[in-house]
C-alpha cells in the first residue's frame, strides 16, 4: 500500500510539472505571436495550443507595456517628457514590431478604399500603406503620445503599463464573440479561443482594471469607459461592413482601446 501511494504522489507530482511546463510553452507562444522578444525557436505548435495562447495576450500586453514604462520612467530622469513619451513610445514599437499599429493601418486603409466586402478585404492584404492608413495611424500615435504627455509622470506611467494589457483583451472578447471575415483555408488561420482561455484573459483584464482604478482613482473609471466606447465603434464599423473580423481588425480594436483609455483618462485630470 505504501508503495501504490508513493508511486500516486510521483504521478501527480509528473502531472503538475508536466501541466506547468506546458503552460509556460503556451506562454511563450503568446510572447513569440505578439512580440520580437527571443523565445526559443523550438516551441510546441499546434492549432490547439496557438489557441490556447490567445488566453495570455493580456499579459504578454501588460509585458509590452512595462517595458515601455520603464523606458518612460527612466527617459524622463534626463530628457523632457515630450522626448521621454516619444522613446517609450519607439520601445513598445521595437518590442512588437509595430504589430497592432500596422493592423490599423491595413484596416483603415481596406474600411475606407474598399467600397465593397471584397474590396476592401482584397486592400488589407497590401502590404503598402495608404492614404486611410498613413492619416489614421499618424493621428492615433500623435493622440497618444500628447495624452501621456500631458499627464503627470506617474500616472503616464501606470496608464501605459495597464493600458497595453487592458487593450489587447479587447482583440480577445472580438475574437470569442464574432466571425472570422476570410475564407477557412485562406491566406492567414481563423484566431480562435476557447470559452475557458477567455475567461482567463477576462480575469486578467479585470485584475488590471481594478489596478489602474486604484491608482489613478476615478479618472480610470473614465478611462475604461472611454476604452470601450472607442472599441466599440470600431469594432462595430468593421463587423457591419465585413460580416466579421480580421487579423488587422484586431490590431485597429486594440490600438482604440489604448487610445480611449489615455484620452479619458487624460480628460478628467
Amino acid at each position: 500500500m505504501l508503495g501504490l501511494a508513493k508511486m500516486g504522489a510521483v504521478l501527480m507530482r509528473d502531472g503538475q510539472e508536466a501541466g506547468l511546463r506546458r503552460r509556460g510553452e503556451v506562454f511563450l507562444l503568446a510572447v513569440q505571436f505578439l512580440t520580437r522578444l527571443p523565445v526559443p525557436r523550438d516551441l510546441p505548435w499546434s492549432e490547439a495550443r496557438q489557441a490556447e495562447a490567445m488566453a495570455y495576450l493580456p499579459l504578454v500586453g501588460l509585458c509590452v507595456g512595462g517595458i515601455g514604462a520603464l523606458v518612460l520612467w527612466g527617459a524622463a530622469l534626463v530628457f523632457p517628457m515630450p522626448v521621454a513619451v516619444l522613446m517609450s513610445l519607439a520601445a513598445t514599437l521595437l518590442v512588437t514590431g509595430a504589430f497592432h499599429e500596422d493592423g490599423l493601418a491595413d484596416a483603415a486603409d481596406g474600411l475606407g478604399g474598399g467600397v465593397t466586402r471584397e474590396r476592401a478585404l482584397e486592400i488589407m492584404r497590401d502590404s503598402r500603406i495608404g492614404s486611410y492608413g498613413a492619416v489614421s495611424l499618424g493621428i492615433v500615435l500623435a493622440l497618444k503620445v500628447a495624452g501621456l504627455v500631458a499627464l503627470p509622470l506617474w500616472m503616464a506611467v501606470a496608464v501605459l503599463a495597464l493600458g497595453h494589457g487592458i487593450s489587447r483583451y479587447g482583440a480577445v472578447l472580438v475574437m470569442f464573440r464574432a466571425d472570422y471575415a476570410r475564407v477557412e483555408g485562406a491566406k492567414f488561420a481563423a484566431p480562435r479561443i476557447s470559452a475557458g482561455g477567455h475567461g482567463l484573459a477576462l480575469a486578467t483584464a479585470v485584475a488590471m482594471a481594478v489596478a489602474l482604478v486604484v491608482l489613478v482613482g476615478p479618472a480610470g473609471l473614465v478611462g475604461l469607459g472611454a476604452a470601450a466606447v472607442l472599441g466599440w465603434g470600431v469594432t462595430r464599423i468593421y463587423l457591419r461592413k465585413l460580416g466579421g473580423f480580421t487579423g488587422d481588425c484586431l490590431g485597429a480594436t486594440q490600438q482604440m482601446v489604448e487610445l480611449g483609455l489615455i484620452l479619458g483618462v487624460l480628460a478628467w485630470v
